[in-house]
């Protein structure tokens, strides 16, 4: 049976899984689905048209579904979706989508969002993705698979990160991060790969090396980009952790791309 405590205010029309958990001082709105073994430890608020997936804990002061920080909101049923086995932190929000955008911010599986993080209306945040204390990420901005953001880092609405990448402590990114990259800074910029991330996720030292070669000639002094990004085609498009980054490069934007600082 659904375990409610008594303080709790949960809508009679809310959908609760028969192994929900729901503790002291939480409310859960008529329109949330809440799936196995979702867990409120208390003082949780789970409001409007909002899908929470299997496993997932949402510890005190949590907030999600709320509607999204958007002047042009009239109130329309817009949604928030959360995959499984997502932890939220203490006072981290997740805000619902706007109907001049997606209509819906959506978040993986197998996330780590901490104290005081913010995901915006319109989000696409992928699975395996570890945001550190008060990360503040825009409207409209994706966040691909087993990225990390580092506290206080703040993400530019509409922004592209892409996977695998880190966002250093306090970064304000607010041009494309290409997937494996580094950033860092005020206003951030590449740093390089994300060396240490790559090591944790299991690549190896051949992977990391060939990565390491194709970046270094993509970001090097000579020819334009477009011949750099030419010529990286040519001598790795038989890997495909190049060729994703190069697509990724490639495709339409509405951010510029993060670049790496050059020496004056």
């Amino acid at each position: 049976m659904t375990t409610i405590h008594p303080t709790a205010i949960v809508d009679p029309k809310a959908k609760l899984h028969e192994t929900v958990e729901i503790g002291p001082f939480c409310t859960v709105g008529p329109d949330v689905t809440l799936g196995k073994g979702v867990r409120l430890i208390s003082h949780a608020v789970v409001e409007g048209v909002t899908e929470v997936g299997e496993d997932c804990v949402l510890h005190p002061f949590a907030c999600l579904g709320g509607p999204p920080q958007h002047l042009a909101h009239k109130g329309e049923p817009t949604r928030v979706v959360v995959g499984a086995r997502n932890i939220f932190r203490e006072h981290a929000t997740v805000h619902a989508g706007t109907a001049g955008g997606r209509g819906v911010t959506t978040i993986g599986d197998d996330g780590l969002f901490m104290v005081s993080v913010h995901i915006g209306h319109d989000c696409i945040i992928g699975s395996k993705v570890t945001a550190a204390p008060s990360v503040a990420v825009g409207g409209h901005v994706t966040v691909s698979d087993f990225v990390f953001l580092g506290g206080l880092a703040a993400i530019h609405q509409f922004t592209r990160v892409g996977r695998y990448a880190f966002v250093g402590g306090g970064g304000i990114v607010t041009k494309d991060v290409i997937p494996y990259g580094s950033v860092w800074g005020n206003h951030a910029h590449l740093e390089g790969l994300n060396l240490i991330g790559l090591k944790r996720r299991g690549f190896t030292r051949e992977q990391i090396a060939t990565l390491r070669a194709a970046y270094r000639l993509l970001f090097a002094d000579e020819g334009t980009f477009q011949e750099r990004i030419e010529d990286v085609e040519e001598g790795y498009s038989n890997v495909p952790e190049i060729m994703e980054i190069l697509e990724f490069i490639r495709e339409d934007a509405s951010r510029p791309l993060c670049l790496p600082q050059r020496e004056s």
